[in-house]
C-alpha cells in the first residue's frame, strides 16, 4: 500500500479529472468499483495493483492515440501517392 504525501494530489483524483471521468467511469475502465476508488482517495492511499491498473490504462490511451496518428499519416501518404500518380500520368499523356 502506498501512502501519499499530504500535498500530493491523489492518483485516482488526478487521473479522473484529467480524463474527465467520474470515479465510477474510471473504475469500469480499470476493473475497480467506484467505492474502492472513493475509499482509496478518502484514506489517501493507493494499492500497488490499483496504481498499476491506472498506469496501464493511461498507457493504453497513449498507444491508441499513437495508433490513430499513424493511421492519419498513412491516409495522408496514400492520398498524396494517388495524386502524384495522377499528376505523373497526366504529364505522360501530354
Amino acid at each position: 500500500m502506498v501512502v501519499l504525501e499530504e500535498k500530493e494530489i491523489h492518483l485516482v483524483k488526478r487521473v479522473s479529472k484529467e480524463l474527465g471521468l467520474t470515479y465510477q467511469e474510471l473504475g469500469e475502465k480499470i476493473g475497480y468499483s467506484e467505492s474502492t476508488l472513493r475509499g482509496a482517495v478518502s484514506k489517501n492511499q493507493v494499492s500497488m495493483q490499483l496504481k498499476k491498473a491506472i498506469e496501464l490504462y493511461l498507457e493504453v490511451i497513449q498507444l491508441k492515440e499513437k495508433e490513430q496518428n499513424i493511421e492519419n499519416i498513412k491516409d495522408v501518404i496514400a492520398t498524396y501517392s494517388k495524386n502524384l500518380i495522377k499528376d505523373i500520368d497526366s504529364l505522360a499523356t501530354k
